[in-house]
């Protein structure tokens, strides 16, 4: 269970990128200062519980996952992307757990305060997209799980959202808004090798977290 005040929280972190503009890299064993990415993700998530890391294609074991942190496959179906992750988090995760937490692997910046700003923008909503300067980042986000428990039927059976922005809009999902910071977007990912060498360069000067 979390540590928000008894509401049972668990996470997911998307990690099935393919990394094809990074020459196939496992995006999850990057580093940013010295640091692998989903070492960086788990560290933002960790008051949460289970964590789950939805690898998709890729090997579970080669992300070295610490214990107690489950790897899970996409399900069999044709859904693919963040969506397909989301929904093989949710196909595990028990059903006492109220909320999921979602963050993308190659967003190596979230914010130290990442979950609490999204339960608090969650209230009664079926979910809350984390959003800054008016661009909503549907991989950062928070889901009332008993609202999306007949999600993998649905995608086994061909008639779930293809996306997780679809999913959100579907929903009725509100936003999170991020204010401006100094450092730049939080939620910034990492698709380049040039996008790898910026994060790289503010990692030298930023903190740990926006």
């Amino acid at each position: 269970m979390s540590a928000h005040a008894g509401i049972s929280i668990a996470a997911v972190i998307l990690a099935g990128g393919r990394g094809e503009r990074l020459g196939g890299a496992v995006k999850a064993n990057l580093r940013v200062g010295g640091v692998r990415l989903i070492d960086r993700v788990l560290a933002r998530v960790s008051q949460c519980s289970p964590i789950v890391v939805a690898h998709g294609p890729h090997d579970g074991a080669a992300l070295a996952l610490p214990a107690g942190v489950v790897g899970v496959n996409d399900l069999p179906s044709d859904y693919a992307g963040p969506l397909a992750g989301f929904v093989a988090a949710v196909a595990v995760i028990p059903a006492e757990i109220e909320l999921l937490v979602c963050a993308a692997v190659d967003s190596p910046f979230l914010p130290v305060d990442y979950v609490a700003r999204l339960l608090t923008a969650l209230g009664d909503a079926p979910a809350a997209i984390a959003q800054y300067e008016g661009q909503p980042c549907p991989t950062s986000s928070i889901w009332r799980l008993s609202q999306f428990r007949d999600l993998p039927a649905r995608v086994l059976a061909g008639s779930a959202p293809r996306s997780l922005k679809a999913l959100a809009s579907a929903c009725g999902a509100r936003t999170a808004e991020w204010a401006q910071h100094p450092w730049g977007d939080p939620f910034a990912s990492i698709n380049t090798p040039e996008d790898l060498q910026r994060a790289e360069a503010l990692a030298a000067g930023a903190p740990d977290g926006f």
